[in-house]
């Protein structure tokens, strides 16, 4: 039995933070505290949102020189943008596909003084003063860059939605073979570089064709390889 002058030492669950022990909280007060830190952690802060538009830093731009498809450009670019939006949105260059934005489908493949690369993983900024070739400057509707021929002679293509890609791949993988770059599929990298269908596929295995025209686009690219021996 407690008496009246002894202090009541126990709370029930829920009772209120008792104000005359601060080191002393009941679960209930417990919780309402972390409840209200976590809401607190978890607010933007209002003035940075209202000082610094979405978060982010302004725009860095630069003037990048570039020759696409034999004719000089300059354009004014974010110094974040990739070549892949440089050629699509800056110059209207649509035949450059955006597939899946990340180097794993090769749609967006195009050829940089000379050599393939996956536009989408490269800055425009990084590319000042070189010579960039797209599916546009490789042929026309009025005359077909003779792998343009071939794929259509073999139907190397259901969509199309990859075929650019594939094809300015196969040109550059044809270049390389004729330069002796040995790929993972070359048996003797000393050996002088020869084409075949497996040094294509493994050559050219980046490149994703969905609707699965694999058969078609090798032998529309082996037909085009023959007639350049």
């Amino acid at each position: 039995m407690i008496g009246r002058d002894t202090p009541q030492t126990h709370r029930h669950e829920g009772d209120a933070l008792d104000t005359h022990d601060p080191l002393t909280i009941s679960r209930r007060g417990f919780l309402k505290l972390t409840a209200v830190s976590a809401t607190v952690a978890a607010t933007p802060p209002l003035v940075a949102r209202a000082t610094v538009p979405d978060g982010g830093r302004a725009p860095v731009m630069q003037q990048v020189a570039l020759e696409v498809n034999g004719k000089q450009t300059t354009l004014s670019l974010d110094t974040r943008t990739t070549l892949l939006d440089a050629l699509r949105e800056h110059m209207h260059l649509t035949g450059t596909k955006k597939g899946c934005d990340h180097g794993q489908c090769g749609a967006c493949t195009v050829l940089v003084d000379g050599r393939r690369i996956n536009s989408c993983l490269t800055l425009a900024v990084m590319h000042q003063g070189s010579k960039v070739t797209t599916i546009e400057g490789l042929g026309t509707p009025e005359k077909l860059h003779p792998l343009q021929a071939a794929f259509v002679k073999h139907d190397g293509y259901q969509c199309g939605y990859c075929t650019p890609g594939q094809i300015c791949s196969a040109v550059g993988a044809l270049d390389e073979i004729h330069r002796d770059v040995p790929s993972h599929a070359t048996a003797d990298i000393t050996a002088k570089a020869a084409f075949s269908t497996l040094e294509l596929r493994e050559r050219m295995s980046g490149n994703i064709c969905r609707c699965g025209a694999y058969s078609n686009i090798v032998e529309a690219v082996s037909e085009y390889a023959g007639s350049q021996v």
